[in-house]
């Protein structure tokens, strides 16, 4: 009878598994659909189809391929790389409130981008996509040493949280400091890329970021198990024979990687990185990084998708910057984060 109940138990997850990845690729779907629609020259479902096929008009096939199809892949990458970002944040500090924004890794990538667009403009260089993504990686680098470094002194979250928020306060204001004062056009046209967009995206940005997506996640899946036994607490983790050292090591690199990647071409969007995985543990109903992993690089590109699509239309032709969306999105779920954290000490 045990056997019986386990097997039907674990169908019954396996099928709310199935139905949840089923929802998310869905909405994927449908979102993409809206934001290749949608626009100053709206696009019908016919015309788009035409234009993919060869077979479409040019204008049609110039609004999609030069500027809606790069902007949409970046929203769901960039997304995607962002949720799974703040998701190795929150197992690495296990702190639900840890996410890539409020901890001012975010920040801290944004001002050494600004800081190498300016200093190769004044050299009569251009930073390709490599050069703004190592840029990025170093001052996020830089922002979660220093987490650490205060981390080290106080385990308490309150500390870590109001450290990630001055960090955050002050690259972003040294950073508009140098937009500010620059005097050349491309850098003070940066101000809308320093307030998050994922316009502008090119083809080549695409592929770039494609190529770190698709490598940081052959590392996080790597990374599963010893994350599931971190999880259930370091001595557990060192019982089952986990190298500690090499788990942080990582698991710093590949969230400071990714939060960079999102920076260098979109600047730095807002609350993401904490409401998505928060979302999707509670859809799930699970903590198996397995199954987390997809399903908040999923979330994250739906999240992403959407906002983009409010920030676009909602006041058109005037667009919103991406952060202003997502912080209006994500806010309600943080504060249920900090409601639910206060209910359970509360019980305690």
């Amino acid at each position: 009878m045990c056997h019986q109940s386990d097997d039907q138990n674990r169908r019954k997850e396996g099928r709310h598994f199935a139905l949840v990845f089923a929802l998310l690729i869905l909405l994927v779907l449908i979102l993409a659909a809206a934001n290749l629609m949608t626009g100053s020259v709206p696009l019908t479902l016919p015309q788009i189809l035409d234009a993919l096929c060869g077979n479409g008009d040019a204008s049609s096939a110039a609004i999609l391929f030069d500027l809606r199809l790069p902007r949409l892949l970046s929203a769901m990458i960039l997304g995607g790389a962002l949720a799974v970002s703040g998701y190795l944040l929150q197992t690495f500090f296990n702190n639900p409130l840890a996410g890539p924004f409020v901890l001012g890794v975010s920040s801290g990538a944004k001002l050494l981008v600004a800081i190498a667009l300016i200093v190769a403009l004044e050299h009569g260089l251009l930073l390709n996509s490599w050069g703004m993504i190592g840029a990025a990686f170093l001052g996020s680098t830089l922002s979660m040493l220093f987490l650490l470094v205060v981390s080290g002194f106080s385990s308490a979250s309150s500390v870590l949280i109001i450290s990630g928020v001055l960090i955050g306060y002050f690259c972003s204001a040294v950073t508009e400091i140098f937009l500010t004062f620059s005097k050349d056009t491309n850098i003070v046209s940066l101000h809308t890329w320093s307030q998050g967009s994922f316009s502008g995206i090119s083809w080549s940005n695409v592929a770039v970021m494609s190529i770190v997506a698709v490598c940081a996640g052959v590392f996080c899946v790597l990374l599963a198990k010893p994350m599931e036994a971190w999880q259930m607490g370091e001595a557990y983790a060192m019982n089952l024979g986990v190298n500690i050292r090499a788990l942080r090591l990582g698991l710093i690199l590949l969230s400071s990687l990714l939060s960079a990647c999102v920076t260098a071409f979109a600047g730095p969007v807002a609350f993401v990185g904490i409401a998505v995985p928060h979302l999707m543990r509670s859809l799930l109903k699970s903590a198996r990084v397995l199954l987390l992993l997809p399903a908040c690089f999923l979330g994250g590109s739906v999240f992403c998708l959407f906002a983009d699509l409010i920030a676009r239309n909602l006041f058109a032709p005037t667009e919103l910057s991406i952060s202003v969306v997502t912080s209006v999105l994500g806010a309600p779920v943080v504060i249920l984060i900090m409601l639910r954290r206060q209910e359970r000490r509360r019980d305690r």
